[in-house]
């Protein structure tokens, strides 16, 4: 088995005229905890991750993440560099938003939070009312993209969606109205699609923001080798350009005349 550490999320605060304590912690918070740890710690498709074990201790309220040591020690990096930086813009998006989630808890009920790791030269980050751990709204722009895979799931209730999975980017969740699955008379589900949609980027590294995409259009995919298609591609390019051309001059062309 793998060596284990793990982080501490240390919550302080209080509840009316009460200190913080895990017997006046609600449900509904230590979900909000669970939820973000993950992605802080896991932050790509979750399929194969190690386990982490979790407990909650007193003081006022501590949470105990334990997993791999390999994901502890890199852990312990980010949260040196969201220190140093006291910039968030760098962490790919998961990471990004559990780090604004938990700011958004500690300015909505006042609450201080550490996070630290079992490291004994752990860096340690606070994060309260007067910190503003929050990506920088300019970096991330409107997109259009169109994502490849496999249709795992679709419906809801209230709120319609379709699942796809992708090979790059594991599975992603995309709001999809009501009206096109009641009006699409074919079974989509384990079928391979593209999906138009559109979203957020981030300008510099291409990332995707996938905690909001919306359904443009289904396009059919068929990843598959066709001749009949390259040949008719190769047949339209040479009556286009390459039948005008020597190709003997085209060639000293490109390696510029020199001598071999």
């Amino acid at each position: 088995m793998d060596k284990l550490g793990f982080i501490e999320i240390r919550i302080t605060g209080s509840k009316g005229n009460l200190d913080l304590t895990p017997d006046n912690y609600d449900i509904s918070e230590v979900i909000s905890i669970l939820e973000n740890a993950e992605n802080l710690l896991y932050s790509s498709d979750k399929k194969d991750r190690p386990t982490i074990s979790y407990k909650i201790e007193e003081g006022s309220v501590r949470h105990i993440f334990k997993t791999s040591i390999q994901t502890i020690i890199g852990f312990n990096a980010i949260l040196g560099q969201v220190k140093a930086n006291s910039n968030i813009d760098f962490l790919d998006f998961p990471t990004a938003t559990s780090l604004e989630n938990i700011q958004n808890i500690a300015t909505k009920r006042n609450y201080q939070f550490s996070i630290k790791t079992s490291l004994s030269d752990t860096n340690e980050l606070t994060i309260n009312s007067k910190t503003k751990y929050y990506r920088t709204e300019s970096i991330w722009a409107d997109a259009e993209l169109y994502l490849y895979g496999k249709v795992t799931n679709a419906g809801g209730k209230d709120k319609a969606n379709i699942h796809i999975y992708t090979e790059q980017r594991g599975s992603l969740r995309i709001q999809t109205p009501i009206s096109f699955l009641e009006e699409y008379d074919e079974n989509i589900l384990y079928r391979n699609f593209g999906v138009r949609a559109i979203g957020k980027q981030h300008l510099e590294t291409g990332e995707i923001d996938t905690s909001n995409l919306k359904f443009v259009e289904l396009v059919d995919y068929h990843p598959k080798y066709d001749p009949e298609y390259l040949k008719g591609l190769r047949d339209k390019a040479r009556k286009s350009w390459l039948g005008k051309i020597n190709p003997d001059n085209w060639l000293n062309e490109l390696r510029g005349n020199y001598d071999t």
